[in-house]
C-alpha cells in the first residue's frame, strides 16, 4: 500500500475528505522528522510504532568492489522500532 491508498483507505474509514486525511499524514512525517532529527527523545504511538534518533560509532569497513578496507564516519541515523501490539498483529496475520 501506498501512500495515496493509505489516505484513500483512512478517508472512506472515517468518512472524511481526501483533503483532510492527506493533511494530517503530511503534519505526522513532519512532526516525526522534527522529533527524530532534534535527537534526545522519542515520538511513541504505544503498542505501534517508536521513532528516534540514533547514533552510529565509527567503524572500519569494506569497500565490496575492492576488498579495500575504508574507515566509515560516526553518523546519526533514524530508527523506527514495532511495538508489542504490531508484533502480535503481524505474527498472527490477522
Amino acid at each position: 500500500m501506498n501512500k495515496t491508498e493509505l489516505v484513500e483507505t483512512i478517508a472512506q474509514r472515517n468518512d472524511m475528505s481526501k483533503k483532510d486525511v492527506q493533511a494530517v499524514l503530511d503534519s505526522f512525517e513532519e512532526i516525526a522528522g522534527d522529533v527524530v532529527a532534534k535527537g534526545g527523545e522519542a515520538l511513541t504511538i504505544p503498542g505501534f510504532l517508536k521513532f528516534e534518533q540514533t547514533h552510529r560509532a565509527a567503524r572500519a569497513g569494506r569497500n565490496p568492489q575492492t576488498g579495500e578496507t575504508i574507515q566509515v564516519k560516526a553518523a546519526n541515523a533514524a530508527k523506527v522500532t514495532a511495538g508489542a501490539r504490531l508484533k502480535a498483529r503481524a505474527k498472527s496475520g490477522k
